[in-house]
């Protein structure tokens, strides 16, 4: 069995992930992390090249779903103005919202793919939830307790990609 602190995969951003890969991979729903993974926690507003690659996301055959611990409508007011589903509160690591997410679209978890920027909670979620988990850099760790908890992940993260090949 696998340590479930280590993430599957690991890339820069979410931008990386194209269609192409993600189909060759036999990944059709890929459950993305909304804070400092989609944005940072301290806008809504993508980049344009956030906004070019949930276009080319959204016209792909994978389908998409925000799956997020957040509890404010920020996230909700987001996903419904660029037309992703989305599930709020979903307690990750637990796996509540991944499994909600999982029979929503109808897809077994080796179908599935989660990707996020910390380790205590989307990567720990998705691999307990039998799920790929995708780690990418937060955004930006713009609090002294965002850049304590990226420390606390580096050990993780160093092994992980001594021990897997990246994106």
């Amino acid at each position: 069995m696998n340590f479930p602190l280590l993430p599957v995969m690991i890339t820069d951003a979410l931008t990386d992930l194209t269609p192409e890969f993600l189909h060759h991979q036999k990944i059709r729903l890929l459950m993305m992390d909304f804070d400092n993974t989609i944005v940072p926690y301290t806008t809504d507003a993508p980049t344009a090249q956030m906004t070019a690659w949930l276009e080319k996301m959204r016209d792909s055959s994978v389908q998409v779903c925000v799956v997020s611990n957040s509890r404010k409508q920020r996230v909700k007011i987001f996903c419904q103005a660029y037309g992703i589903p989305c599930i709020t509160h979903s307690k990750k690591p637990f796996s509540k919202g991944i499994r909600q997410c999982m029979e929503q679209f109808s897809v077994k978890p080796e179908e599935c793919a989660l990707v996020g920027d910390q380790v205590f909670t989307d990567t720990l979620g998705a691999n307990c939830a039998g799920v790929r988990s995708i780690l990418v850099k937060a955004i930006d760790n713009h609090t002294w307790l965002l850049k304590l908890r990226h420390l606390a992940e580096i050990p993780f993260i160093y092994l992980a990609r001594k021990r897997r090949i990246d994106l």
